[in-house]
């Protein structure tokens, strides 16, 4: 289960989330197979939507996030419900690339530089809030960064990582998201102090293997501010597919294309992208569809 934290501090000026992802992404990479840098790709994209679900405010609210580069990954999806429950995919689980000159995992080269992330909100309105903002570095965390300035007009740091063995396991991966309420716009004392904590701190997964937990990493950054912690608990890499959910994709389709894969195949396999859970559905069972479907 993924450990997640969001506190606030007392002045009301600043909010943080923080995220151990380990067992999320470990997961993700068992699920999809993937490569050392497709593992660190989608374990970033999870922790940053898992994070940004948590920030969401009903039940009933999700969110999509979704990157799309010129990099040989292709692109990443992940979504999220409000407690942070993550799935995700990649387009291309298999990447190799070089690593670089200081041997870390050349994310931004796998995911591209150019292209666009895109929000999807779903928060129980008529539409879905859309947002995106041209890819900043493909590094996932700054994309996020830009993100928020951009299309939400909040100021935010967002740093990610994941570590992976050798033998392509994850070691550790997590990530925080903090960002200046309205209250504190223009008080450059506080952000002063904010960005000073956030230059000395090490990388995520650098802290995290050494020992500290999540808590302790939100703490670091929000050293010298009272806090309050508004939320611990944990989360996980769950999907929502069900049988009900593809018999009424299948449905979808139309009566002349479901009637046309009845005739020409003795069952039709249908594979969630999130899982790889595979429904299948007999061509008897195809009829019964086809029943329900308007002519």
């Amino acid at each position: 289960m993924g450990k997640l934290i969001r506190c606030i501090t007392s002045d009301g000026l600043i909010m943080a989330t923080g995220l151990d992802s380990t067992d999320i992404v470990s997961k993700a990479e068992s699920l999809h197979k993937t490569s050392a840098v497709t593992t660190a790709a989608l374990g970033r994209l999870l922790t940053a939507t898992s994070m940004m679900g948590n920030m969401l405010k009903n039940k009933e609210d999700s969110i999509t996030v979704k990157i799309e580069g010129d990099g040989p990954i292709g692109s990443l999806v992940a979504a999220a419900d409000y407690e942070g429950n993550v799935r995700g995919y990649p387009l291309n689980p298999v990447v190799e690339i070089p690593l670089k000159t200081n041997g870390k995992l050349d994310v931004g080269t796998a995911v591209g530089k150019n292209g666009n992330l895109y929000v999807i909100k779903d928060l129980g309105l008529k539409e879905p809030y859309n947002g995106f903002v041209p890819i900043t570095s493909g590094e996932i965390a700054e994309d996020i960064t830009a993100y928020y300035a951009i299309s939400e007009q909040i100021p935010t740091v967002c740093s990610l990582g994941v570590l992976v063995y050798p033998d392509l396991t994850v070691n550790c991966a997590g990530g925080y998201i903090i960002q200046l309420l309205p209250a504190a716009d223009g008080d450059e004392e506080i952000i002063s102090h904010l960005e000073e904590n956030i230059k000395r701190m090490k990388p995520v997964t650098d802290m995290l293997k050494s020992g500290m937990d999540i808590e302790q990493i939100v703490r670091t950054a929000l050293n010298g501010f009272e806090t309050e912690v508004l939320e611990s608990g944990s989360c996980a890499y769950k999907c929502n597919c069900s049988r009900e959910r593809f018999k009424r994709a299948l449905i979808s389709l139309g009566r002349s294309e479901l009637e046309e894969i009845a005739k020409d195949l003795p069952e039709a396999k249908t594979t969630c992208q999130f899982c790889n859970k595979t429904y299948v559905f007999t061509r008897e069972q195809l009829k019964n569809l086809i029943a329900q479907t308007k002519k």
